[in-house]
Order: structure tokens, then C-alpha cells, then sequence
């Protein structure tokens, strides 16, 4: 064969992009964690409740501790791209689920280019994203829902490898 075709039904992308922010308690730390998404994502965050008491950390059973919100789009991959930088486009290889998506946090959410505000403070958050291909509706539609070919789910490797072109990133073999 003269070249390799590219088959359009494999090409992978960003379904989704969590980001996650855990406070641990309710109120106005809470409250302030929820602007700093608002600001990130452009939309309002939703908010997670504990699902039982923990008295060494100080929390009771449906005490709203963190907040949430989920990006798609070109959004979602403008944002990955600013939290990658953060990190250097440099992942653990422990961060790749074996279902081809992959997650990881930052310390500061300043570093995100937020300016500084007092009044809110410096939270860290959680970033995962969700890789799909074309075709990976059929799992989740309403009507006539069918499983995914394990040939055509993405895999840790091909995530990887999806990361590495994407975004030029890093690999490593230690935690940082």
C-alpha cells in the first residue's frame, strides 16, 4: 500500500472537561471557590454534597463541600490548554485511565492567568477529561442504545499518544 488512509471515525477529541474544586466544608469558602469557576468556565458551577459524616474533618452528611461544572468544546479545549501550561505539558503516566481518559490538578488557580483578587483568595482544582471518537453516542442516546466495539473504544495507549501530538506533552515515569 502506497499510504495509510485516515479514517475519520477514529479520530479522537475532548468530549468533556470537569473541573472540580473541593473546599471541604460549606459556606463562604464555598461560596468564593464557586466565583472562581464562574470565572474560568463562563457558567455556573453545581455543588456536591458529603454523603456521610466524617467528624475528624469537620463535615456532616448533605453539607454542600465542593463545586463543579462541566466544559465542551472549543471552551473545553481552551481551558485544557491554559491548565496544561501550568504544568509544563508534563503528565504522570499514572494519570491515563485505562478507559483513555485522564486527569491531574493544580496548586493555584492564579496560575490560569485570574488575576488576583483578595477578597476570593487562591484554590486549587481538579481538571479530567473525557476522550471520545465519532460514534460514541450510541452509548449514551436515549432511543436504541448499543455498546461501543472494543476496537473502537480509546485505550491508555492511545491516549497517551493522543496527548503527546495534541499538546506536544511530556510523559513521565514519577509523580510529581
Amino acid at each position: 500500500m502506497a499510504a495509510e488512509k485516515k479514517i475519520p471515525m477514529k479520530d479522537i477529541s475532548i468530549t468533556k472537561l470537569c473541573l472540580n474544586i473541593c473546599v471541604g466544608e460549606s459556606g463562604d469558602r464555598l461560596t468564593r471557590a464557586s466565583k472562581v469557576l464562574e470565572q474560568l468556565s463562563g457558567q455556573e458551577p453545581c455543588f456536591s454534597k458529603a454523603r456521610f459524616t466524617v467528624r475528624s474533618f469537620g463535615i456532616r452528611r448533605n453539607e454542600k463541600i465542593s463545586c463543579w461544572c462541566t466544559v465542551r468544546g472549543a471552551k473545553a479545549e481552551e481551558i485544557l490548554e491554559r491548565g496544561l501550561k501550568v504544568k509544563e505539558y508534563e503528565l504522570w503516566k499514572g494519570c491515563f485511565s485505562d478507559e483513555g481518559n485522564f486527569g491531574f490538578g493544580i496548586d493555584e488557580h492564579i496560575d490560569l492567568g485570574i488575576k488576583y483578587d483578595p477578597g476570593i483568595g487562591i484554590y486549587g482544582m481538579d481538571f479530567y477529561v473525557v476522550l471520545g471518537r465519532p460514534g460514541y453516542r450510541v452509548r449514551y442516546r436515549r432511543s436504541r442504545k448499543t455498546r461501543i466495539g472494543t476496537k473502537h473504544k480509546v485505550s491508555k495507549e492511545e491516549a497517551q499518544k493522543w496527548f503527546q501530538t495534541k499538546f506536544d506533552g511530556i510523559l513521565t515515569n514519577k509523580k510529581q
